[in-house]
């Protein structure tokens, strides 16, 4: 009898290439996401894409099948490396270095070799890796462009550009860069862009850098990603450090993460979570590249369960076996709460996404649940009696599945059978069992009728996405989540500051710090957000006189500003700062008014 062996890369569609077929094969892909299906349908192989797919559908994957043909020219294997064929730009190091992996493994049969230029690296041991020689380059933006700079990496030869999340990069403040790295390469190659939406400045860059680009949009947009339970958990203002807390301790997930807006808020939580016992890292803009590194490994091999981390940070890491996503800090805007949310239920995988919101955040949260077209089941935190419930299931199940005792086990087991009662082992057994477990928090119950936020549908106009922690719609938009905003006439070119605008416009206004939230830079004014309880008496106070110093005026977004005070409209107040301008937080967050009136992080550093 003669036994044949079935070919797995067989089960894969013929447009993949061979090379391709059998490492994915190996990987166990025995079918496609639907953004892979796309890369290979008629006239995508030599066009030039433009790309909006779901966070965790396999975009990695999809753009190494989709430049495939284009590197390899119709070979079966890459050639010698001399100057770089293709080239793939993250916003992140840690997004850059796991494209790197997954398309190791991908191209592995063909051959290539591959190098990484991303900032928080060593450049010297970068120069000397692309001095040897690399197939492809995958890098972040501020880097590249330094070892464009320095002739350490030519793109002469260069058949294909992918930009990996597009829009997180044009939001970080990349576009210059980007413009000068595509400006480098030959006019004739493919240019890829991945992102997860098409604003203005994604449309702007792919008219301006592709030729007659194809559009792909992989899902609807209406499509709730199936394998995601979205939770709404109301909890009392006070209460929300409890809330997370009981989420963890009531959930069946191996791994979790956490998001928080900053990175104060980042160290607070994972202090608390060190403190209560659960194994934690952190992930921020503040840590040095060893340090997230570090952390991540940690998760990946279990030493660590729980990771507390900025968006920015946390930016297309892939963590394996995450089944939960909590929103410590309400998402801002619908693409946040997609990126953020789409880090569990990837490959198949079920997971879990839970808002934390307090009381007073519900409409918010509801709304930008709406904007993002996503159900959500509102339920109140998790109780001591349901997680004790749980603790005691799990000892059961750990009793009953403990395997007999072996035989350096025997003789101790019969001594502790002889010398003390089943209970008295009993209770030993419990109580090791509970020491070893948080104790849950004492959360005050919240009447909630069961209910279901449900997506509304209506059209999101105005969108602007600069900054992940900020609220991003534009102010004439109809879905604002958050205060009502309002303009003044200073901006990046009078070197403007959070630091001395925000007391300016609280003292304009006559309000406190804490009735303004965020604000936006931009280069000849600044928006800024006031509280919507106090945002008429705020109008109303400006119309004084001498609120404001001489050429300086403020208006609500959207109208006409005329200035306050007397005289010509000339600025000649102190804000025009010598030096050097802060330009923001480094893991990417809007500023937000402090204690002190001070702003928070460092200026961003553009190598990634």
């Amino acid at each position: 009898m003669t036994t044949t062996t079935e070919d797995p890369s067989a089960a894969l569609p013929a447009a993949v290439h061979p090379a391709l077929a059998s490492a994915l094969a190996a990987q166990g892909y025995s079918q496609l996401t639907p953004v892979q299906m796309a890369m290979l349908e008629d006239g995508h192989s030599d066009a030039d894409l433009l790309v909006s797919a779901q966070t965790g559908s396999g975009k990695t994957v999809a753009f190494g099948l989709a430049i495939a043909p284009t590197l390899l020219a119709g070979a079966d294997r890459f050639g010698d490396p001399d100057r770089p064929l293709g080239l793939v730009i993250a916003p992140t190091r840690e997004l850059a270095m796991q494209v790197q992996r997954e398309l190791d493994w991908l191209y592995a049969v063909a051959g290539i070799r591959t190098a990484t230029c991303v900032g928080g690296m060593d450049m010297r041991n970068e120069r000397r890796a692309l001095d040897r020689g690399a197939h492809l380059v995958v890098g972040t933006p501020g880097r590249l462009r330094d070892h464009i700079t320095k002739g350490s990496l030519d793109l002469g030869s260069l058949r294909a550009v992918v930009l990996d999340e597009a829009d997180e990069m044009l939001d970080l403040g990349f576009r210059e860069d980007l413009e000068f790295i595509l400006a480098a390469a030959p006019p004739q190659r493919r240019t890829l862009l991945f992102s997860a939406t098409v604003p203005r400045g994604i449309a702007e860059l792919a008219k301006t850098f592709q030729r007659d680009a194809v559009r792909v949009a992989a899902s609807a947009p209406t499509e709730q990603h199936a394998d995601i339970e979205y939770q709404l958990m109301l909890v009392r203002r006070d209460e929300r450090e409890h809330a997370i807390i009981n989420t963890l301790l009531d959930s069946d997930s191996g791994s979790a993460l956490i998001f928080c807006h900053t990175r104060e808020a980042v160290r607070h939580l994972t202090a608390r979570l060190a403190n209560r016992g659960f194994s934690v890292v952190a992930l921020s803009g503040e840590l040095a590249q060893s340090e997230r590194s570090s952390a991540l490994q940690a998760m990946r091999d279990g030493r660590a369960h729980v990771c507390v981390a900025t968006d920015v940070a946390a930016r297309g890491i892939d963590l394996p076996n995450l089944g939960l996503v909590i929103h410590a800090d309400v998402p801002s805007n619908p693409e946040t709460l997609l990126h953020r949310s789409g880090r569990t239920g990837r490959a198949g995988r079920k997971g879990v996404c839970v808002l934390i919101v307090p009381e007073h955040r519900r409409g918010a949260a509801s709304r930008v649940l709406s904007l993002a077209k996503l159900s959500a089941t509102i339920r109140p935190a998790p109780g001591i009696a349901e997680i004790e419930a749980r603790y005691r299931r799990q000892i059961l199940e750990t009793a009953l599945a403990a395997p007999p005792p072996d035989e350096t086990e025997g003789s101790f087991v019969a001594e502790l059978v002889e010398r003390l009662t089943p209970e008295q082992i009993a209770v030993a057994f419990l109580r090791q069992q509970l020491a070893s477990r948080p104790v849950p928090e004492d959360n005050l119950p919240i009447a909630i009728s069961p209910a279901t936020v449900t997506p509304r549908r209506e059209k999101r106009v105005g969108e602007d996405f600069s900054r992940e922690s900020a609220p991003t719609r534009e102010p004439r938009g109809p879905d604002m989540v958050g205060g009502v905003w309002f303009t003044i006439s200073l901006g990046r070119k009078q070197r403007a500051d959070p630091k001395w605008l925000l007391p300016m416009i609280c003292k304009a206004g006559g309000v406190t710090r804490r009735d303004v939230g965020s604000i936006r830079i931009d280069d000849i004014e600044t928006r800024f957000e006031i509280a919507a309880d106090k945002a008429e008496a705020y109008a109303e106070h400006l119309t004084r006189a001498g609120s404001l110093e001489r050429g300086i005026s403020i208006a609500r977004a959207g109208e006409a500003r005329k200035p306050a005070g007397r005289g010509p409209e000339k600025f000649k107040g102190k804000p025009i700062l010598k030096g050097k301008r802060r330009a923001g937080p480094s893991d990417g967050s809007a500023w937000k008014p402090t204690g002190h009136g001070k702003p928070k992080g460092r200026s961003p550093k553009k190598s990634g």
